[in-house]
């Protein structure tokens, strides 16, 4: 597990990205090839003790505007019945919500935990039920950070061009 580490200038940028300060940020997962955060890991509680169920969350402003653009056409519909019916993406989704709930323990440590620990068992994007997508970010997000995820890397695969022809974070 990489240890915690973000600079000043990493949380400045990912706030600008995100328009607020982060709340849970631990760390930078992914960078844009122009050296910018694209997606960040955050610890599994504020602390506060209150749950951020999502591990890995997408800034790259030109991914968020895609993958939002994707949702607003029904993605999110379309890839639950894709990843009901096809049996590659079943078991792809099902890989990924155990790893992230592997991840989510492991992260969490002894942090204080208002919900009792709930949340820990969530699946990507902090689905409850198994095979089904709440968010596509949170899928793109997770597949980026864990290459060979292949649900999130179809979804990405429908974002051109993945990457903006400049830093859209400067």
């Amino acid at each position: 597990m990489l240890p915690p580490v973000v600079t000043d200038a990493d949380r400045a940028v990912v706030a600008r990205q995100l328009g607020r300060e982060p709340r849970t940020l631990r760390r930078v997962a992914v960078r844009c090839p122009f050296g910018a955060p694209a997606v960040t890991e955050q610890s599994p509680y504020a602390a506060d003790g209150e749950p951020f169920p999502t591990t890995y969350y997408l800034t790259c402003r030109h991914l968020v505007i895609a993958v939002s653009r994707l949702e607003a056409a029904g993605g999110v519909e379309r890839w639950s019945n894709a990843a009901r019916t096809e049996p590659a993406l079943a078991a792809s989704l099902a890989v990924a919500d155990e790893e992230q709930r592997r991840l989510r323990r492991e992260l969490a440590g002894d942090e204080a935990r208002n919900d009792g620990g709930a949340s820990l068992g969530y699946g990507v994007g902090g689905s409850r039920r198994s095979g089904s997508l709440k968010c596509l970010h949170a899928h793109a997000a997770f597949a980026l950070a864990r290459p060979g995820y292949e649900l999130g890397e179809r979804i990405l695969a429908e974002v051109e061009p993945r990457w903006p022809e400049r830093c859209c974070s400067q």
